[in-house]
Protein backbone atom coordinates (compact mmCIF):
# COMPACT_ATOMS: atom_id res chain seq x y z
CA UNK A 1 0.00 0.00 0.00
CA UNK A 2 1.66 3.60 -0.86
CA UNK A 3 2.02 6.29 1.47
CA UNK A 4 2.13 9.63 0.63
CA UNK A 5 2.99 12.64 3.48
CA UNK A 6 1.35 15.32 1.31
CA UNK A 7 -1.57 17.05 3.55
CA UNK A 8 -2.49 18.94 0.48
CA UNK A 9 -3.60 15.96 -0.92
CA UNK A 10 -6.36 15.78 1.87
CA UNK A 11 -8.73 18.04 0.11
CA UNK A 12 -11.44 20.05 1.96
CA UNK A 13 -14.26 21.29 -0.15
CA UNK A 14 -14.85 23.52 2.16
CA UNK A 15 -11.85 25.62 3.71
CA UNK A 16 -10.51 28.24 2.38
CA UNK A 17 -12.97 29.19 -0.30
CA UNK A 18 -14.34 32.41 0.13
CA UNK A 19 -17.48 32.27 2.29
CA UNK A 20 -14.80 30.40 4.71
CA UNK A 21 -12.17 32.83 4.58
CA UNK A 22 -14.78 36.00 5.40
CA UNK A 23 -16.70 33.80 8.31
CA UNK A 24 -13.40 33.74 9.59
CA UNK A 25 -12.48 36.90 9.63
CA UNK A 26 -15.97 38.11 11.35
CA UNK A 27 -15.02 35.56 14.47
CA UNK A 28 -17.14 32.79 13.15
CA UNK A 29 -15.28 30.18 12.24
CA UNK A 30 -12.39 29.67 14.93
CA UNK A 31 -8.46 29.27 13.85
CA UNK A 32 -9.04 25.57 14.11
CA UNK A 33 -12.61 23.53 13.09
CA UNK A 34 -15.06 25.05 11.19
CA UNK A 35 -17.42 26.57 14.11
CA UNK A 36 -20.22 24.68 12.73
CA UNK A 37 -22.77 25.03 15.95
CA UNK A 38 -21.63 28.74 16.23
CA UNK A 39 -22.39 29.85 12.75
CA UNK A 40 -25.84 27.69 12.37
CA UNK A 41 -27.19 29.04 15.67
CA UNK A 42 -25.83 32.80 14.27
CA UNK A 43 -27.44 32.33 10.60
CA UNK A 44 -30.84 31.20 12.24
CA UNK A 45 -30.99 33.56 14.54
CA UNK A 46 -30.17 36.39 11.91
CA UNK A 47 -32.74 35.37 9.63
CA UNK A 48 -35.46 34.06 11.70
CA UNK A 49 -35.27 36.03 14.85
CA UNK A 50 -35.98 39.57 13.19
CA UNK A 51 -39.00 38.79 11.41
CA UNK A 52 -40.76 37.00 14.46
CA UNK A 53 -39.80 40.30 16.47
CA UNK A 54 -41.44 42.45 13.84
CA UNK A 55 -44.30 39.53 13.37
CA UNK A 56 -45.23 39.49 17.12
CA UNK A 57 -44.77 43.11 17.83
CA UNK A 58 -47.44 43.85 14.93
CA UNK A 59 -49.93 41.32 15.55
CA UNK A 60 -49.37 39.44 12.76
CA UNK A 61 -47.74 36.18 13.68
CA UNK A 62 -50.78 34.31 15.37
CA UNK A 63 -54.22 32.76 13.14
CA UNK A 64 -57.45 35.59 14.02
CA UNK A 65 -54.91 38.86 13.83
CA UNK A 66 -54.73 38.34 9.78
CA UNK A 67 -55.74 36.26 7.11
CA UNK A 68 -52.38 34.54 6.45
CA UNK A 69 -50.61 34.90 9.49
CA UNK A 70 -46.48 34.41 9.75
CA UNK A 71 -47.02 30.93 11.60
CA UNK A 72 -48.66 29.42 9.14
CA UNK A 73 -46.31 29.77 6.69
CA UNK A 74 -44.11 26.91 7.56
CA UNK A 75 -41.37 27.52 4.20
CA UNK A 76 -40.56 30.52 6.55
CA UNK A 77 -39.79 29.06 9.71
CA UNK A 78 -38.22 25.79 7.68
CA UNK A 79 -35.92 27.86 5.35
CA UNK A 80 -34.61 29.32 8.44
CA UNK A 81 -34.48 27.41 11.53
CA UNK A 82 -34.05 24.34 9.73
CA UNK A 83 -32.33 24.40 6.28
CA UNK A 84 -29.93 26.93 7.23
CA UNK A 85 -28.03 25.20 10.12
CA UNK A 86 -28.64 21.51 8.03
CA UNK A 87 -26.31 23.38 5.09
CA UNK A 88 -24.09 24.51 8.05
CA UNK A 89 -23.59 21.40 9.80
CA UNK A 90 -23.48 19.44 6.59
CA UNK A 91 -20.19 21.11 5.73
CA UNK A 92 -19.05 18.93 8.75
CA UNK A 93 -19.61 15.77 6.66
CA UNK A 94 -18.24 17.00 3.57
CA UNK A 95 -15.19 18.25 4.87
CA UNK A 96 -14.63 15.01 6.76
CA UNK A 97 -15.23 12.58 3.71
CA UNK A 98 -14.16 14.38 1.00
CA UNK A 99 -10.55 14.87 3.27
CA UNK A 100 -10.38 11.05 4.06
CA UNK A 101 -11.21 9.47 0.66
CA UNK A 102 -9.10 11.56 -1.59
CA UNK A 103 -5.86 10.47 -0.32
CA UNK A 104 -7.17 7.02 -0.42
CA UNK A 105 -6.83 7.00 -4.47
CA UNK A 106 -2.79 7.11 -3.58
CA UNK A 107 -2.65 4.72 -0.34
CA UNK A 108 -4.95 1.85 -2.17
CA UNK A 109 -2.81 1.88 -5.44
CA UNK A 110 -5.66 3.04 -7.44
CA UNK A 111 -3.34 5.53 -9.00
CA UNK A 112 -0.22 4.22 -10.21
CA UNK A 113 3.48 5.19 -9.78
CA UNK A 114 3.63 6.92 -12.77
CA UNK A 115 0.14 8.71 -11.93
CA UNK A 116 1.01 10.00 -8.72
CA UNK A 117 2.07 13.52 -10.07
CA UNK A 118 -0.99 13.68 -12.12
CA UNK A 119 -3.31 12.85 -9.40
CA UNK A 120 -1.20 15.73 -7.50
CA UNK A 121 -1.96 18.15 -10.18
CA UNK A 122 -5.55 17.55 -10.30
CA UNK A 123 -6.06 17.80 -6.26
CA UNK A 124 -4.36 20.86 -6.46
CA UNK A 125 -6.19 22.33 -9.36
CA UNK A 126 -9.40 21.73 -7.63
CA UNK A 127 -7.85 23.25 -4.58
CA UNK A 128 -7.39 26.28 -6.16
CA UNK A 129 -10.56 26.36 -7.96
CA UNK A 130 -12.23 25.97 -4.76
CA UNK A 131 -10.47 28.60 -3.92
CA UNK A 132 -11.44 31.67 -6.79
CA UNK A 133 -12.70 34.77 -6.33
CA UNK A 134 -14.83 34.30 -9.24
CA UNK A 135 -17.35 31.72 -8.92
CA UNK A 136 -18.41 33.31 -5.41
CA UNK A 137 -18.47 36.66 -7.40
CA UNK A 138 -20.64 35.46 -10.15
CA UNK A 139 -22.73 33.63 -7.78
CA UNK A 140 -23.46 36.64 -5.26
CA UNK A 141 -24.01 38.54 -8.71
CA UNK A 142 -26.94 36.20 -9.53
CA UNK A 143 -28.22 36.13 -6.07
CA UNK A 144 -28.31 39.95 -5.94
CA UNK A 145 -30.17 40.14 -9.42
CA UNK A 146 -32.63 37.45 -8.11
CA UNK A 147 -33.65 39.36 -4.97
CA UNK A 148 -34.28 42.66 -7.16
CA UNK A 149 -35.59 40.98 -10.63
CA UNK A 150 -37.82 38.16 -8.95
CA UNK A 151 -40.43 40.14 -7.06
CA UNK A 152 -40.90 42.29 -11.05
CA UNK A 153 -41.51 38.91 -12.43
CA UNK A 154 -43.14 36.91 -9.68
CA UNK A 155 -45.50 39.88 -8.08
CA UNK A 156 -48.35 37.06 -7.59
CA UNK A 157 -46.18 34.22 -6.22
CA UNK A 158 -44.20 36.76 -3.74
CA UNK A 159 -47.81 38.35 -2.62
CA UNK A 160 -48.70 35.22 -1.55
CA UNK A 161 -45.73 34.28 0.17
CA UNK A 162 -44.66 37.70 2.19
CA UNK A 163 -48.84 38.83 2.74
CA UNK A 164 -48.01 38.10 6.42
CA UNK A 165 -46.45 41.36 6.08
CA UNK A 166 -48.50 43.18 3.91
CA UNK A 167 -49.50 46.60 4.91
CA UNK A 168 -52.57 46.83 3.29
CA UNK A 169 -51.14 48.46 -0.21
CA UNK A 170 -49.84 46.93 -3.42
CA UNK A 171 -46.31 46.21 -3.02
CA UNK A 172 -46.29 47.54 0.87
CA UNK A 173 -44.26 45.55 2.97
CA UNK A 174 -43.25 46.39 6.80
CA UNK A 175 -40.16 45.85 8.13
CA UNK A 176 -40.51 42.32 8.47
CA UNK A 177 -41.72 41.47 5.00
CA UNK A 178 -38.78 43.58 4.10
CA UNK A 179 -35.80 41.57 5.67
CA UNK A 180 -37.38 38.90 4.26
CA UNK A 181 -36.66 39.43 1.09
CA UNK A 182 -33.63 41.38 0.96
CA UNK A 183 -31.63 39.56 3.80
CA UNK A 184 -33.18 36.22 4.83
CA UNK A 185 -34.11 34.83 1.32
CA UNK A 186 -30.72 35.96 -0.08
CA UNK A 187 -28.71 34.28 2.72
CA UNK A 188 -30.75 31.21 2.83
CA UNK A 189 -29.94 31.12 -1.49
CA UNK A 190 -26.01 32.03 -0.74
CA UNK A 191 -26.15 28.59 1.65
CA UNK A 192 -27.77 26.40 -1.08
CA UNK A 193 -25.43 27.96 -4.39
CA UNK A 194 -22.74 27.24 -2.22
CA UNK A 195 -23.97 23.68 -1.98
CA UNK A 196 -24.21 23.39 -5.52
CA UNK A 197 -20.76 24.60 -6.16
CA UNK A 198 -19.48 21.96 -3.80
CA UNK A 199 -21.39 19.18 -5.88
CA UNK A 200 -20.23 20.91 -9.09
CA UNK A 201 -16.08 20.88 -7.59
CA UNK A 202 -16.60 17.07 -6.56
CA UNK A 203 -18.21 16.22 -10.06
CA UNK A 204 -15.19 17.90 -11.83
CA UNK A 205 -12.92 16.44 -9.44
CA UNK A 206 -14.00 13.03 -9.73
CA UNK A 207 -14.31 13.16 -13.62
CA UNK A 208 -10.02 14.10 -13.89
CA UNK A 209 -9.22 11.27 -11.64
CA UNK A 210 -11.49 8.98 -13.47
CA UNK A 211 -9.30 9.90 -16.48
CA UNK A 212 -6.42 8.80 -15.47
CA UNK A 213 -5.15 4.82 -16.05
CA UNK A 214 -6.67 4.06 -12.60
CA UNK A 215 -5.63 0.58 -11.51
CA UNK A 216 -8.73 -0.95 -11.41
CA UNK A 217 -9.38 -4.46 -9.47
CA UNK A 218 -12.07 -6.20 -11.06
CA UNK A 219 -11.87 -9.05 -8.67
CA UNK A 220 -11.95 -6.48 -5.96
CA UNK A 221 -13.86 -7.65 -2.58
CA UNK A 222 -16.10 -4.32 -2.42
CA UNK A 223 -17.42 -5.14 -5.73
CA UNK A 224 -16.86 -2.28 -7.51
CA UNK A 225 -12.92 -2.83 -9.25
CA UNK A 226 -11.61 -1.09 -5.62
CA UNK A 227 -13.62 1.87 -5.94
CA UNK A 228 -16.12 0.82 -3.48
CA UNK A 229 -14.72 3.60 -0.76
CA UNK A 230 -17.03 6.26 -2.77
CA UNK A 231 -20.08 4.37 -1.98
CA UNK A 232 -19.81 6.42 1.38
CA UNK A 233 -19.55 9.76 -0.14
CA UNK A 234 -23.54 9.93 -0.94
CA UNK A 235 -23.90 10.56 3.00
CA UNK A 236 -21.62 13.70 2.88
CA UNK A 237 -25.30 14.69 0.93
CA UNK A 238 -28.05 13.59 3.55
CA UNK A 239 -28.21 17.07 5.39
CA UNK A 240 -28.22 19.20 2.35
CA UNK A 241 -31.11 16.64 0.73
CA UNK A 242 -33.11 16.55 3.79
CA UNK A 243 -32.87 20.35 4.26
CA UNK A 244 -33.81 21.06 0.26
CA UNK A 245 -36.71 18.01 0.65
CA UNK A 246 -38.17 20.06 3.55
CA UNK A 247 -38.23 23.39 2.15
CA UNK A 248 -40.20 22.41 -0.66
CA UNK A 249 -42.67 20.33 1.21
CA UNK A 250 -42.86 22.71 3.97
CA UNK A 251 -44.39 25.53 0.97
CA UNK A 252 -46.56 22.98 -0.34
CA UNK A 253 -47.95 21.85 3.05
CA UNK A 254 -49.54 25.71 3.54
CA UNK A 255 -51.14 24.98 0.08
CA UNK A 256 -51.85 21.97 1.29
CA UNK A 257 -53.46 23.21 4.31
CA UNK A 258 -54.86 26.34 3.59
CA UNK A 259 -55.62 26.71 -0.07
CA UNK A 260 -57.34 23.41 -0.75
CA UNK A 261 -54.49 21.83 -2.71
CA UNK A 262 -54.75 17.93 -3.07
CA UNK A 263 -51.94 15.74 -2.17
CA UNK A 264 -52.23 13.66 -4.94
CA UNK A 265 -51.80 16.40 -8.13
CA UNK A 266 -48.37 16.98 -6.10
CA UNK A 267 -47.52 13.67 -7.07
CA UNK A 268 -45.61 14.41 -10.79
CA UNK A 269 -43.57 17.18 -9.04
CA UNK A 270 -42.46 15.65 -5.94
CA UNK A 271 -41.51 12.95 -8.15
CA UNK A 272 -39.59 15.15 -10.94
CA UNK A 273 -37.71 16.86 -7.70
CA UNK A 274 -36.63 13.33 -6.03
CA UNK A 275 -35.12 11.89 -9.57
CA UNK A 276 -33.50 15.21 -10.54
CA UNK A 277 -32.09 15.75 -6.73
CA UNK A 278 -31.29 11.89 -6.21
CA UNK A 279 -29.36 12.42 -9.57
CA UNK A 280 -27.38 15.62 -9.11
CA UNK A 281 -26.04 13.84 -5.71
CA UNK A 282 -24.69 10.92 -7.79
CA UNK A 283 -24.00 11.92 -10.95
CA UNK A 284 -19.89 12.49 -9.25
CA UNK A 285 -19.91 8.58 -8.77
CA UNK A 286 -21.30 8.30 -12.78
CA UNK A 287 -18.44 9.51 -13.85
CA UNK A 288 -16.24 6.55 -13.35
CA UNK A 289 -18.69 4.23 -15.19
CA UNK A 290 -16.72 3.72 -18.70
CA UNK A 291 -13.53 3.50 -16.68
CA UNK A 292 -14.88 0.31 -14.68
CA UNK A 293 -17.22 -0.76 -17.45
CA UNK A 294 -14.04 -1.12 -19.83
CA UNK A 295 -11.95 -2.74 -17.14
CA UNK A 296 -14.95 -5.48 -16.51
CA UNK A 297 -15.32 -6.03 -20.36
CA UNK A 298 -11.31 -6.68 -20.63
CA UNK A 299 -11.48 -8.81 -17.57
CA UNK A 300 -14.40 -11.07 -18.81
CA UNK A 301 -12.16 -11.89 -21.63
CA UNK A 302 -8.97 -12.07 -19.81
CA UNK A 303 -10.12 -14.68 -16.84
CA UNK A 304 -12.55 -16.75 -19.20
CA UNK A 305 -9.20 -17.19 -21.02
CA UNK A 306 -7.75 -18.30 -17.70
CA UNK A 307 -10.64 -20.46 -16.33
CA UNK A 308 -10.40 -22.09 -19.75
CA UNK A 309 -7.09 -22.86 -19.74
CA UNK A 310 -7.11 -23.76 -16.69
CA UNK A 311 -10.25 -26.33 -17.15
CA UNK A 312 -8.99 -27.65 -20.36
CA UNK A 313 -5.56 -28.43 -18.31
CA UNK A 314 -7.62 -30.23 -15.65
CA UNK A 315 -9.42 -32.26 -18.36
CA UNK A 316 -6.41 -33.65 -20.17
CA UNK A 317 -4.96 -34.30 -16.77
CA UNK A 318 -7.35 -36.30 -14.73
CA UNK A 319 -10.27 -36.85 -17.48
CA UNK A 320 -7.90 -38.10 -20.12
CA UNK A 321 -4.79 -39.14 -17.73
CA UNK A 322 -2.04 -37.13 -20.05
CA UNK A 323 0.57 -37.27 -17.47
CA UNK A 324 2.75 -35.12 -19.81
CA UNK A 325 0.62 -31.80 -19.55
CA UNK A 326 2.42 -28.78 -18.60
CA UNK A 327 0.39 -28.50 -14.75
CA UNK A 328 2.15 -25.52 -13.58
CA UNK A 329 -1.26 -23.56 -13.84
CA UNK A 330 -2.62 -26.23 -12.27
CA UNK A 331 -0.36 -25.69 -9.28
CA UNK A 332 -0.04 -22.53 -9.15
CA UNK A 333 -0.95 -21.06 -5.55
CA UNK A 334 -2.54 -18.26 -6.27
CA UNK A 335 -5.00 -19.58 -8.41
CA UNK A 336 -5.98 -23.06 -6.37
CA UNK A 337 -8.15 -25.80 -7.38
CA UNK A 338 -11.09 -24.84 -10.08
CA UNK A 339 -13.39 -23.58 -7.83
CA UNK A 340 -11.05 -21.10 -7.16
CA UNK A 341 -10.50 -19.55 -10.48
CA UNK A 342 -14.62 -20.32 -11.41
CA UNK A 343 -14.78 -17.83 -8.19
CA UNK A 344 -12.75 -15.05 -9.30
CA UNK A 345 -14.44 -15.17 -12.79
CA UNK A 346 -17.73 -14.68 -10.68
CA UNK A 347 -16.17 -12.09 -9.21
CA UNK A 348 -15.78 -10.01 -12.11
CA UNK A 349 -19.02 -10.99 -13.77
CA UNK A 350 -20.63 -9.42 -10.82
CA UNK A 351 -18.99 -5.82 -10.47
CA UNK A 352 -20.67 -3.16 -10.60
CA UNK A 353 -19.90 -0.53 -13.51
CA UNK A 354 -20.83 1.84 -11.05
CA UNK A 355 -19.40 2.23 -7.27
CA UNK A 356 -23.35 2.82 -5.76
CA UNK A 357 -24.63 0.34 -4.02
CA UNK A 358 -28.53 0.25 -1.68
CA UNK A 359 -27.00 2.20 1.10
CA UNK A 360 -25.55 4.60 -1.68
CA UNK A 361 -29.16 5.24 -2.93
CA UNK A 362 -30.50 5.06 0.62
CA UNK A 363 -28.21 8.05 2.04
CA UNK A 364 -29.82 9.87 -0.77
CA UNK A 365 -33.68 8.50 -1.22
CA UNK A 366 -35.05 8.09 2.78
CA UNK A 367 -33.61 12.20 3.34
CA UNK A 368 -35.61 13.18 0.34
CA UNK A 369 -38.64 11.28 1.33
CA UNK A 370 -39.01 11.65 5.04
CA UNK A 371 -40.12 15.75 4.62
CA UNK A 372 -42.38 14.36 1.39
CA UNK A 373 -43.89 11.16 3.38
CA UNK A 374 -44.60 13.90 6.27
CA UNK A 375 -46.88 15.96 3.27
CA UNK A 376 -48.66 13.09 2.48
CA UNK A 377 -49.64 12.49 5.79
CA UNK A 378 -51.70 15.43 6.06
CA UNK A 379 -54.48 13.30 3.74
CA UNK A 380 -53.22 10.07 3.55
CA UNK A 381 -52.95 7.62 6.42
CA UNK A 382 -48.55 7.51 7.09
CA UNK A 383 -49.30 3.88 7.64
CA UNK A 384 -49.80 3.59 4.14
CA UNK A 385 -47.29 5.87 2.82
CA UNK A 386 -44.77 4.01 5.08
CA UNK A 387 -45.98 0.58 3.27
CA UNK A 388 -45.41 2.37 0.03
CA UNK A 389 -41.95 3.41 0.70
CA UNK A 390 -41.02 0.43 2.08
CA UNK A 391 -42.48 -1.64 -0.82
CA UNK A 392 -40.45 0.62 -3.19
CA UNK A 393 -37.48 1.02 -1.22
CA UNK A 394 -36.77 -2.88 -0.31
Amino acid sequence: MKQTDDESLALSLIRDDLPFRLQRRLGLIPAQGLGMVRRAVFFALLTWLPIVIWAIATGRILPGTVDEPLLRHFGVHVRFLLAVPLFILGEGMIHRLSTTLTPYFLTSGLVQPTQTQDFVSIIRSIARLRDRTLPWVLIITLIIAWTVLEPMTARSDLDHEVNWASNGGAGRLGFGGWWFMYVSRPIFVAFLAAWIWRLILIFILLKRIARLDLAIVPTHPDGAGGLGFLKRLPKAFSLFVFAVSAVLASRLAHNVLYHGVDVQSLRLMLIVFLVVLVGICLAPLLTFVVPLATAKRRALLDYGALVGEHGRLVRQRWILGKTEVDDSLLHAEELGPVADTLTLYEAVRKMSIMPIDRSSLLAIVIPALIPIAALFSLQIPIKDILIKIASTLF
